[in-house]
């Protein structure tokens, strides 16, 4: 996937952008909605810069006890494992984004071919219904998915830190300042880290208008130390592997 031209679509990404605010949390794939496609037009100033945010699943699914047949926390021994997309984000350099828009309504059969990929590395992790904002414009929701895609796999977080020794474990504890260092000697920028109870959730890649790297607004939150949790899974009432939502360290909520 990484070899296919980020070039090809930028041009019409960017000119998408400076008009309208793309936020996207996770596809559903028609699978009852977990994610409410409502499409909105943003009336507000040009973004500053561009955020690629990749999540690890297992520390975002320990934040819920709900299952349903959207969220890919319940998948059981399907479930992912690899850091999953977020999603790429307009920003300001004021800390805040894009928001509070209206619109038509998002096309989801723009993005029809996308699906397998979608289901896979950008998955819906909760029950919940999102909000999406997206472009009117023909087409624009298929190069905006596609250049995510292209985004993710250029800069593989996945890669980077299991090559460096940071896998999954529900035992160890990692240097959260090694696990920046392994993203920096592989991309030269610095990311942002987040993290919920002391388990890394989320790396965030701040990018121009252009993608290429810059800093970003906002430092990480992690402490110094931090977990990287691999899914546990428990048989339910009908004898079927689901993803066990509680994890060492952690309180579901």
């Amino acid at each position: 996937m990484a070899s296919l031209s980020i070039a090809m679509v930028l041009q019409l990404l960017l000119f998408v952008a400076a008009l309208y605010a793309v936020e996207v949390n996770g596809y559903s794939g028609g699978y009852g909605g977990a994610v409410e496609l409502v499409s909105t037009v943003a009336e507000q100033r040009e973004f500053d810069y561009y955020a690629l945010a990749v999540q690890w699943p297992p520390t975002y699914c320990s934040k819920s006890t709900k299952c349903c047949t959207q969220s890919a926390c319940c998948r059981g021994s399907n479930s992912p494992s690899v850091f999953t997309i977020h999603g790429l984000w307009p920003d300001y350099n004021d800390g805040s984004w894009p928001s509070c828009c209206s619109g038509p309504a998002f096309n989801e059969t723009e993005i029809s071919t996308l699906r397998g990929v979608l289901e896979r590395y950008w998955p819906t992790l909760s029950c919940k219904k999102h909000g999406t904002c997206s472009s009117p414009v023909t087409g624009a929701e298929y190069n905006y998915f596609l250049t995510t895609i292209n985004l993710y796999f250029t800069y593989n977080v996945t890669e980077v830190l299991f090559e460096a020794g940071y896998v999954p474990s529900n035992s160890e504890k990692y240097p959260a300042g090694g696990i920046i260092s392994a993203i920096e000697n592989a991309f030269h920028t610095t990311p942002q880290l987040i993290c919920t109870k002391g388990a890394l959730e989320e790396v965030r890649l701040c990018l121009t208008k252009d993608f290429k790297f810059r800093d970003c607004v906002t430092g990480s939150d992690c402490p110094e130390y931090v977990s990287l949790p691999e899914f546990a899974f428990s048989d339910d009432l009908n004898g079927t592997k689901t993803a066990d939502q509680s994890f060492t360290g952690h309180e579901s909520f």
